[in-house]
């Protein structure tokens, strides 16, 4: 029973850590795009860094309902990101930070989009 509820500790734990790095790589994302991008779309962005932002605060207070919000943004976000063409080309034309940020965020989503149902079900079968 007592290693159940490490491994559930230690499983939310690292979910928050990567919603927490989500929100910061959106930071750089942020800054790279603010002038490369339409306005619509930079704003279109920020207002999805904010809903994360969001959700990275609930789950720093330990509220559960913040992890099915998660893994719907981070569904969206790889919905949004992974049909791009112009994201696969970041590497081939140089762009090595932009190759980078879309790399990492698109792993960080990934892994969520694991982890999330994971650790929703394990701190759901969790008794007394």
């Amino acid at each position: 029973m007592r290693v159940s509820r490490v491994r559930v500790g230690q499983l939310k734990r690292a979910v928050n850590l990567l919603i927490f790095l989500s929100v910061a790589l959106g930071v750089v994302l942020l800054a790279q795009i603010r002038i490369l991008v339409p306005t619509w779309l930079f704003y279109s962005v920020l207002t999805g860094w904010f809903a994360y932002l969001l959700v990275a605060i609930v789950a720093s207070t330990g509220r559960k309902i913040a992890y099915p919000f998660a893994f719907i943004l981070s569904m969206l976000t790889l919905s949004v990101s992974l049909p791009q063409p112009e994201h696969f080309s970041f590497a081939t034309e140089g762009m090595w930070l932009a190759a980078f940020t879309f790399a990492a965020g698109s792993a960080l989503q990934i892994a969520l989009l694991i982890l999330i149902p994971i650790y929703l079900v394990k701190s759901g079968k969790r008794t007394g």
